[in-house]
């Protein structure tokens, strides 16, 4: 009678656990949210999700912020709660670093080894995706720092792009004397774009070291570096750092000749129906120091990720896959007018093309922007204390003292 009973049991367990997993087993879906910092982004990846509907009948709906911080809050808290994105934007580096350890990305190591043999990805950007061995994410997009200039400025006083530092000197003195103002720079975020250049451009295996510990902030090379910043400062160079005016419209009214951006700048210029070569153009920046062997250029690569817990993870994956393909990204690329992780795609502006091709062929020194080479607490001292040093210039022993200090508690901990 017991057994009877114990038998009957389980097959009524075992009915309502079929009934159970067959009312909650996940729908898969047709549509996917990506949540990005790139708010301004949001038509290009509208396309995308439209072209990827048409292509592997997935589509892609974007949720853009335009605050940093509010945004990586959120990604941050959705590892603890039920709204989870389908797909997101990220920084490699520390930060990838980071949510690796926590185990809170997917796996895409298989995807880098299909792209990687089909000829879609790079080998050269593995690294940058890779946390002990395995790779993670792929490459929203890629990223190669340089100036933009106001092609009618030049034009007017006569100047050509820099191929040396002392010519690019020579031409802020030229802009200044005609009261245009020669460079832009800003007191947050992207306050570390001018101590990366000068730094990589003079002493590029220092700059390595920093982001490794085996260098100090406070060392004399270092030091030497914010001298010559506090020298352009000092010279009347820059725009008010306070200034909030986008740097695009700085530079499409010649209120500032040059920017110093990654070529995804490009997409703000095209937005304002600048042409490339007629309004504006883009040169790489000679090195502060001319005896180094190779241009220092520096370079980043933006990751779109997948949750290791995602939704869909079929369907996350399916969409990585598809973005890095040539079919997605000569769609990608071309929307922004920027260039492309996918070595197969053609670049239609001719500066952006050469500088692409000239970086894949080993004639500049590729080092990785500030933003993703530091780790993330350090990162956060530094943007505050360079944002602190373009307002009172005079405060760079203070600023690069209290770097230093961040420095010491993280690798204290992280050697």
């Amino acid at each position: 009678m017991i057994r009877s009973r114990v038998a009957t049991l389980s097959v009524v367990a075992l009915m309502v656990a079929a009934c159970g997993s067959n009312a909650e087993a996940p729908k898969k879906k047709t549509e996917l949210t990506l949540y990005n910092d790139k708010g301004a982004w949001s038509k290009y990846f509208e396309a995308m999700g439209a072209l990827s509907k048409q292509q592997i009948s997935l589509n892609m709906k974007p949720v853009g912020y335009t605050d940093s911080a509010q945004y990586q809050a959120f990604i941050k808290a959705s590892f603890r709660t039920n709204v989870k994105p389908d797909l997101f934007t990220w920084q490699t580096g520390g930060m990838l670093q980071e949510i690796v350890k926590q185990k809170q990305v997917a796996d895409t190591s298989a995807v880098w080894q299909e792209a990687i043999k089909a000829g879609d990805l790079s080998p050269d950007l593995q690294p940058y995706y890779t946390v002990d061995g395995k790779q993670y994410c792929v490459p929203l997009n890629v990223a190669y720092w340089g100036m933009f200039y106001n092609k009618k400025v030049f034009d007017k006083y006569d100047l050509q792009p820099p191929t040396t530092w002392d010519d690019l000197v020579k031409i802020a003195d030229t802009l200044k004397k005609n009261k245009v103002t020669p460079f832009y720079h800003t007191s947050v975020l992207f306050s570390f774009v001018w101590f990366e250049q000068l730094m990589a451009g003079t002493d590029p295996d220092l700059y390595d070291k920093l982001s490794t510990g085996k260098a100090k902030y406070t060392d004399p090379g270092v030091v030497a570096v914010m001298l010559k910043w506090k020298q352009l400062i000092d010279a009347g160079y820059f725009v008010n750092p306070g200034d909030k005016t986008d740097p695009a419209d700085l530079l499409k009214t010649g209120k500032t000749a040059m920017v110093s951006f990654g070529t995804f700048f490009n997409t703000s210029m095209t937005q304002r129906d600048m042409k490339a070569g007629e309004d504006y153009g883009f040169f790489v920046i000679p090195n502060a120091n001319p005896s180094l062997p190779k241009t220092s250029m520096i370079f980043e690569s933006g990751p779109l990720c997948s949750l290791a817990k995602a939704p869909d993870p079929d369907a996350s994956t399916k969409y990585l896959k598809w973005w890095t393909t040539d079919k997605a990204q000569e769609t990608w690329a071309t929307s922004r007018g920027d260039v492309s992780a996918n070595p197969k795609v053609a670049i239609k502006d001719a500066a952006l093309a050469d500088v692409t091709k000239d970086a894949g062929s080993g004639k500049y020194r590729l080092v990785n922007r500030y933003f993703e080479a530091t780790p993330p607490p350090i990162l956060t001292a530094a943007l505050d204390g360079f944002g602190k040093f373009v307002t009172e210039p005079g405060s760079y022993q203070e600023v690069l003292q209290t770097i230093q200090k961040a420095a010491d508690e993280y690798w204290s901990t992280h050697q």
